[in-house]
């Protein structure tokens, strides 16, 4: 049976707020703080916790080795050598954000009938363009079996942020649906990191219908705005498109779109005098998990900055009051998480698929994610203060983390030496 699995990226030992990421405003703000690593995979972990209470099927994806000493090795330095701004790049725990791990076309939209998924290449920003290796050999352990196709990524210089790009509508999760890859061409002082080349790339590599696949522009508004992926203004579940009016270049003409190729669609907007742009990035109202929960309601799991940001609650009680299809709003606390600039969804990646075929050292229940949080409690560090990021005992420390996570879940294929 097909269901939705999140795969939440654990946060790895060496979170730390080094403001890599322009155009992430959140990031930027906070560059040079003091990072708590432990407590952010901590509120990882509970968030995971939160959506198995809510009878989600969940998965995770692991933290890379950092220091990324073979990217350094490609740059002829090594970490002790390598000027500040490339040990920063280098010590990333970027791949957290496990929405930007790939994009996913689940069975019923492939021509092959496979689930799809293409590794995304992340070369707009030097801290992200080296994850796909790692991400690639984690992808294809987790999906190895022949009911998937895991693709390497496009290459450059077409970037491509994977999901955090990418929706999907469909009738129900098994249904044949509607890919709708986002992309940009302008975000005023910021970079426009989706390209449209690499998304059609990528539907023609998961051998999408062409005519159920809709390629739809970024407003240059919202990346101007702070919304450096489509996650951070529009998200889609099943029938439901939740986005801000100032989501896209041209709503009228996707709104159209939609209703020719998915008429059996809802679009739920937010008005922009209702929530400001500005007031639904920094409390990431959009980059929340839209789920179908077991008695095929729908709930939006917010962080907690949705519900201290006025505008934003008040919209969403406007919205739970009314009769339309997102019935209930839970929120999570991911607050060391919010600073580095994502929120629930940019931690996890949805792939829709039965989880028989994945492999079962990927998938958590609460008993699993018993052991995850001992090993993050004992290995690792409690906070990282910026002048600490060339520390070769945090570097140790933080290697000796990542080990031993991967030794309890005994996925020793990913320990590299």
């Amino acid at each position: 049976m097909l269901v939705e699995i999140n795969f939440d990226g654990i946060v790895g030992p060496s979170h730390n707020y080094a403001g890599l990421s322009p155009g992430n405003l959140a990031a930027t703000s906070n560059a040079g703080m003091t990072s708590r690593p432990r407590d952010a995979a901590l509120e990882g972990v509970a968030k995971m916790r939160a959506n198995l209470a809510l009878g989600l099927t969940q998965g995770i994806l692991l933290p890379h080795d950092r220091p990324d000493s073979r990217w350094l090795a490609s740059l002829s330095t090594s970490y002790a050598d390598a000027p500040p701004h490339l040990r920063a790049q280098a010590l990333s725990a970027s791949p957290m954000w496990a929405a930007n791990a790939a994009t996913v076309s689940p069975a019923p939209d492939a021509a092959d009938g496979k689930c799809h998924l293409t590794v995304a290449n992340l070369v707009t920003m030097a801290h992200r363009s080296h994850e796909w290796p790692e991400t690639l050999a984690q992808l294809r352990l987790a999906f190895a079996d022949p009911a998937f196709a895991v693709h390497e990524p496009v290459p450059a210089p077409f970037g491509d942020e994977g999901a955090a790009n990418h929706m999907r509508l469909a009738e129900h999760h098994g249904a044949p649906g509607v890919e709708i890859f986002v992309y940009g061409e302008s975000g005023g002082p910021f970079p426009a990191r989706q390209r449209r080349e690499a998304s059609a790339a990528v539907a023609r590599a998961h051998r999408l219908d062409p005519a159920r696949t809709i390629f739809a522009q970024q407003s240059v508004a919202a990346i101007a705005a702070g919304a450096f992926h489509n996650d951070v203004v529009a998200v889609a579940n099943e029938r439901v498109l939740f986005a801000h009016e100032l989501a896209f270049e041209d709503r009228g003409w996707l709104h159209a779109d939609i209703a020719r190729v998915a008429p059996w669609a809802e679009i739920v907007e937010v008005p922009a005098d209702r929530v400001s742009l500005a007031d639904a990035i920094a409390s990431y109202l959009f980059n929340a998990q839209l789920v179908t929960l077991p008695d095929a309601t729908m709930a939006l799991i917010v962080p907690g900055e949705a519900r201290d940001t006025p505008s934003v609650w008040a919209w969403l009680q406007d919205m739970i009051a009314g009769n339309g299809p997102i019935r209930r709003v839970e929120v999570v606390d991911v607050r060391q998480s919010m600073r580095n600039g994502g929120g629930p969804a940019c931690l996890r990646l949805r792939v829709i698929a039965d989880p028989a075929v994945v492999d079962p050292r990927f998938l958590v229940d609460d008993a699993k994610l018993d052991r995850i949080a001992a090993v993050i409690q004992a290995h690792w560090p409690e906070q990282i203060a910026i002048d600490q990021i060339g520390d070769p005992r945090l570097i140790e420390r933080i290697r000796v983390a990542r080990n031993a996570l991967l030794n309890e879940l005994d996925i020793v294929e990913l320990i590299y030496t």
